[in-house]
């Protein structure tokens, strides 16, 4: 709970200096350049140009960066500390257990004595949950079908603590949206002008509706992309769980 408790503080400072390092960016660098660009092009009595400034110059598109570098931590995080512990499927958690009930009932109490980083990955809580079944029936059967079901638990498990990550990659284009309903109101709020011949104001606000779906969707295929890779990294994490219980847990205890 406290560990809980303690990433909930972490992600929510990341957030905070993801925000105030992209708005730096955003006040010192990129709505001064889009401003200078805007003001050349008004002075030409030309509509503002597609110049990368002015695409990312507005709210919604300074939103939309904001929680693709929050989506990419998160998803880096977690990469990390799948790479980190794949260590552990090249170690015989098992050595020490023969297959009478004394060896391996030792070898449980010493996983559920290991650090809390080890305890909770899909490989220890699987071989906790297998080893506990075969304590209470003596069963190879009832064991594998305690693997199978802890995998599948612990797949579900991965798929919740990627529930965050979901939502920035739903929440992107919806915020790209926004901008674009904002960006055609104030173009129809200028449409007196444009009858009257002033067009470049209309075609101004319109550059806000498109370059906000434009970033935001380009952004959300890009963290689409990076969450692909994670869940096909965790798949690989869970195949290989089955694969070493099957292999040091299974062959062990019915031969």
């Amino acid at each position: 709970m406290q560990a809980n408790h303690r990433d909930i503080w972490v992600n929510v400072l990341v957030l905070a200096g993801v925000f105030i390092a992209v708005h730096l960016v955003y006040i010192g660098l990129i709505r001064p350049q889009a401003e200078l660009v805007i003001e050349a092009a008004r002075q030409a009595g030309q509509s503002a140009p597609r110049n990368l400034f002015v695409i990312l110059k507005d709210l919604e598109q300074e939103i939309c960066i904001v929680l693709m570098f929050y989506g990419l931590y998160l998803m880096a995080v977690r990469y990390t500390k799948l790479v980190s512990r794949r260590y552990l499927f090249t170690v015989d958690l098992l050595q020490d257990a023969g297959a009478d009930r004394t060896g391996l009932g030792n070898v449980l109490e010493e996983l559920e004595k290991l650090p809390g980083h080890i305890t909770g990955t899909p490989l220890v809580e699987t071989l906790k949950a297998s080893l506990r079944r075969y304590l209470i029936t003596r069963d190879v059967q009832n064991t594998s079908d305690a693997i199978n079901a802890s995998v599948e638990a612990q797949g579900v498990r991965l798929e919740a603590e990627n529930s965050t990550i979901r939502y920035l990659i739903w929440a992107i284009p919806s915020v790209g949206f926004i901008g674009t309903v904002r960006g055609i109101g104030q173009a129809l709020s200028q449409a007196e002008k444009a009858l009257a011949g002033d067009i470049a104001t209309m075609t101004d606000s319109l550059g806000v509706a498109f370059n906000s779906t434009f970033v935001a969707l380009l952004i959300s295929i890009f963290l689409m992309f990076f969450l692909h890779q994670l869940q096909r990294a965790q798949d690989g994490v869970l195949v290989e769980t089955q694969a070493y219980c099957e292999k040091f847990l299974l062959n062990r205890i019915s031969s």
